[in-house]
């Protein structure tokens, strides 16, 4: 079952240090960038993934998880529904701690198999939002 609790979330949050955003764009107005960036500006160190974009002196992008150079906490994935098992495929294979598989995005079985293979998952949220009510408000209250 995936995480559905505020609590559960929160701690999730609380607990992370490194997101690995897969899907993410480097055009800022896709939710992908605007995502990341917020979590950046929040304190989380984010890791590109996206096999299509290449690096720039400002920015440096990976092609897939593997490439990461650093333990990622949660995998963060903006992908279609169908491509989603293929991440969290990769997830499990790195060793990440969690997939968050964004807001508007279900797949039941991807989520599955990443709990049966120990990984927390959240399904169908946006770690931004979330972030917002849960966390935000707790440090500035």
């Amino acid at each position: 079952m995936t995480l559905q609790s505020d609590a559960d979330l929160r701690q999730l949050l609380q607990e992370t240090k490194t997101i690995a955003v897969v899907g993410w764009s480097n055009r800022p107005d896709r939710p992908s960038n605007e995502v990341a960036a917020y979590l950046k500006a929040a304190g989380y160190d984010i890791y590109p993934v996206n096999p299509i974009l290449k690096s720039t002196p400002e920015q440096t992008v990976y092609g897939s998880l593997a490439e990461v150079p650093v333990k990622i906490d949660v995998v963060d994935i903006f992908r279609r529904a169908e491509d989603v098992p293929e991440v969290v495929a990769e997830a499990i294979k790195v060793g990440a701690k969690a997939v968050w598989i964004q807001l508007g995005i279900i797949n039941e079985s991807a989520a599955a198999e990443a709990e049966s293979a120990g990984l927390k998952a959240v399904m169908d949220r946006c770690m931004k939002i979330e972030h917002q009510r849960l966390v935000s408000q707790v440090v500035h209250s």
